[in-house]
């Protein structure tokens, strides 16, 4: 039965996902930012609905920006979880554009990209995220750098924050929690870590029993006051421990 229902999921969000590679690559060209961004919010939570997984938003998301939004990483789920909860843009490694079907629903949602290995290309998207942010535009970060299990926080990297210091931008505290609908409890389904293949998760997350809800908790926005970049990251990494909490 529930292996049924997976591959129905399935079938839909192969669909699902083609519908929005053509929107970017047909309609997009001919849209405003703004009306992009509101398709892309639209479509990802349809895809969430798709995949079964529920979406709780608590606390208070930006209504515009300047604002870099920091939160835990789990799962290949959290970018579409937080434009489901408010669309923003995120930074990537750069990898992910050259994935086939993902890359260009990822490109065609803003996505700035970065080659992580090369010390040179991380300083100039910490310049383009600050110039984005001088633009008033809302951006998203995860500072732990690499998926973790949602139980436990990694420490956060300072490096984009700095982007933040530097266009004298706020910085809001995002935790994401994924939970059992069923039974309320902590779901490593969707985790995608040390050995896990994306199939493997993605499969994990559309048979498991009693379904997923995930949770997407906005904090209070901050301002630097004065601190520097790896201050301000231990601060927020503090922040978002406590809203992972609950």
């Amino acid at each position: 039965m529930f292996s049924l229902r997976a591959c129905w999921r399935l079938w839909r969000a192969l669909v699902h996902a083609l519908i929005g590679w053509a929107t970017i690559v047909l309609r997009f060209p001919r849209l405003p930012q703004d009306q992009r961004n509101v398709r892309v919010q639209v479509w990802a939570r349809q895809m969430l609905a798709v995949l079964g997984v529920e979406l709780q938003v608590r606390g208070t998301p930006p209504a515009h920006g300047p604002m870099l939004l920091v939160a835990n990483h789990i799962s290949w789920l959290d970018i579409l979880v937080m434009h489901a909860a408010r669309h923003c843009r995120f930074v990537s490694k750069s990898e992910v554009k050259h994935w086939p079907l993902l890359g260009t629903l990822a490109t065609g949602a803003g996505t700035l990209y970065i080659e992580r290995e090369k010390r040179r290309d991380a300083m100039r998207v910490v310049h383009h995220v600050a110039e984005r942010l001088q633009a008033g535009e809302i951006l998203a970060v995860f500072p732990e750098g690499t998926t973790s299990n949602g139980i436990d926080l990694l420490p956060f990297h300072a490096n984009l924050i700095q982007s933040a210091v530097s266009a004298k931008a706020p910085v809001q505290p995002v935790g994401l929690r994924f939970i059992s609908t069923a039974t309320g409890q902590p779901s490593l389904a969707p985790c995608y870590i040390g050995d896990d293949t994306l199939l493997g998760s993605f499969w994990r997350t559309l048979t498991a029993p009693g379904g997923i809800t995930v949770v997407v908790a906005y904090g209070t926005a901050q301002q630097a006051e004065g601190r520097d970049r790896r201050a301000w990251a231990a601060a927020l990494q503090g922040a978002v421990a406590e809203l992972r909490e609950g």
